[in-house]
Formats: C-alpha cells, structure tokens, sequence
C-alpha cells in the first residue's frame, strides 16, 4: 500500500515538476504569474488529440507537433499580448489580470472546438502494468517518470552551461543591467515562453495518455504548479522541480490516512504552512536584512 502510495507521488511529483519548470522560468523573466500558462498546458493534449485521433498522423509525428503547435500559443500569447502591454508600461498586477482573462479565453476556445466531454488518446488494450516491490507501473507511467527526469535535467543543463541559459539567468536576476549589458529582453523573454510551452504540453501529453483530458484539465495543473513553485522557492528553477515533487508525494501519502478527495486541501496546507513558517520556500534565498 505504502509503496504503491509512494509511486503514485512520484508520477504525480513528475508532472506538477515540469509543469512548475516552466511556470517558474517564465516568471523569472517577466515578474508576473503568466496564468495562462494553465490554458496553454490543455492546448498541448488537445493538439495532440487533433494530430495523433482526429487526423490519424503517427504518434511520433503527431505530438512533435503537437509541442511545436502549443509553443506557438504560448509564444503568441507573449508576443501580441504581454509584449504589447509591457510597451504600455503595464504594471504587473495588469498583466497577471491579463493572464487571468487570456486562461478563461482559450478554455473556452478548447471547449468551443472539441466539446465539453472527456477525451481519451488511448486506443490501446488495457493492460495491468508492472510490479515494482509491490507496486504497479504502467509504461506511460514510467514514460512519464523518466521524460520529467530528462527534461529537468536537460533544462538545468541549458541554463547552467550554455550562453543562452547564463543570458535568461542574467535577465532573470536584474533586467535593467541585462539589457544594458547588450541582452535583447523581449527576445529572451520570447524564448522562456517557449520553452515554458513546451514543458507544459509534454506534460499535458503524457497525462492524457494516463487519465484522459477535460478543457478544464489546465486549472488543477496550474494550480500545483504554483504551489510548487512557492513551496520549492520562488526564482529557484531546482526549487520548483522538487517543489512539485513534494507535492505529488505529499497528496498521495497523505491519502494513507485521508479520503482522496482531501489531496487538493493537503497542498494548500502545505502551502500556508509555508507562508508561514518558510515563505522562501525549500531553496529559496532568504532576503538579506540591509544594516544601514
């Protein structure tokens, strides 16, 4: 039982860390919740449905371009709405509005174009699944845990060993030397988005072939994406990883002693506790009293 618990965490963990991955580096870029990134999140399953069922395209075509497609959206969304009002001199309480209006729009843009009912990419038998010390697995689960391992890693790698990660963690840590420094902000920004994006629709992806798909699929995503990013520590891109590891494990232990229905309350627990008592989060930094 324990150990099945704990496997189920891990999943879970798996898809709330990438979903967070992506959250949290668009918001080192742009100092704003990008909600929408919810919205986008379900556009990923959705095209991959589009490309994979309704037009019957091999799946290892299908949801390349479904992940092409859905960084499209988000990088759209930057480029004709949040690039725009920055140049307005939108603050960011205006553009977390934004975003809050741009989520409910492509929501109901999904439901407009496939419908309200839950869908399914598995066209497959059903099978057991695997036993790991008791546990079952099925393949997609370990798709799952393995493709989050790669993609953390391989994100982590970018932004620590390449020019272009040092330039986003430049922009991150101080926008205004960033750009005096030569770095072309709306460009970067452009680029956290898409890859942001595409965390998010490989998620999307991967969980649809576990538990299906709603277009309201993106608010519960979202919402443990954020939580991780806080518990995990804001500006911490490892701290939202492993902050949405944390929750996928705590949800699904808890619910040893607990109804399942109680998963969702166990993660805004955590995060008051946080607020509270570690408001920086697991690895975050704690602001510097300044003596002067």
């Amino acid at each position: 039982m324990v150990n099945q618990l704990l496997l189920n965490g891990i999943i879970a963990g798996s898809i709330y860390s990438l979903v967070a991955l992506g959250f949290a580096l668009i918001y080192q870029t742009t100092r704003f919740f990008h909600f929408a990134h919810g919205a986008v999140y379900t556009f990923g399953a959705y095209l991959a449905f589009l490309f994979y069922i309704q037009l019957g395209l091999d799946r290892w075509l299908a949801f390349p371009l479904a992940c092409l497609a859905t960084m499209v959206v988000g990088v759209g969304l930057e480029v004709v709405v949040y690039k725009s009002m920055r140049n307005r001199k939108a603050t960011d309480l205006t553009l977390l509005i934004a975003s809050l209006g741009l989520y409910i729009v492509l929501q109901n843009i999904i439901s407009m174009i496939w419908g309200d009912d839950t869908k399914t990419m598995r066209t497959g038998e059903v099978v057991e699944g695997h036993e790991i010390f008791g546990a079952r697995i099925t393949d997609i689960q370990i798709a799952i845990i393995i493709t989050s391992i790669m993609l953390i890693t391989l994100t982590a790698l970018i932004m620590t060993q390449t020019k272009f990660g040092k330039a986003l963690r430049a922009l991150a840590n101080d926008s205004e030397l960033a750009r005096l420094s030569g770095i072309n902000s709306d460009r970067y920004i452009m680029y956290a988005f898409a890859i942001g994006s595409f965390l998010a629709a490989v998620a999307a992806i991967m969980i649809s072939f576990d538990t299906d798909m709603t277009p309201t699929m993106g608010f519960n995503a979202l919402v443990m994406g954020v939580i991780a990013v806080i518990v995990g520590g804001i500006g911490s891109l490892p701290g939202a990883a492993l902050g949405g590891l944390f929750i996928g494990l705590a949800q699904n232990l808890g619910v040893w002693q607990l109804p399942s229905k109680w998963q969702d309350t166990i993660a805004f627990v955590i995060l008051i506790l946080f607020l509270l008592f570690r408001p920086y989060g697991i690895l975050g930094k704690k602001p510097q009293k300044v003596q002067i």
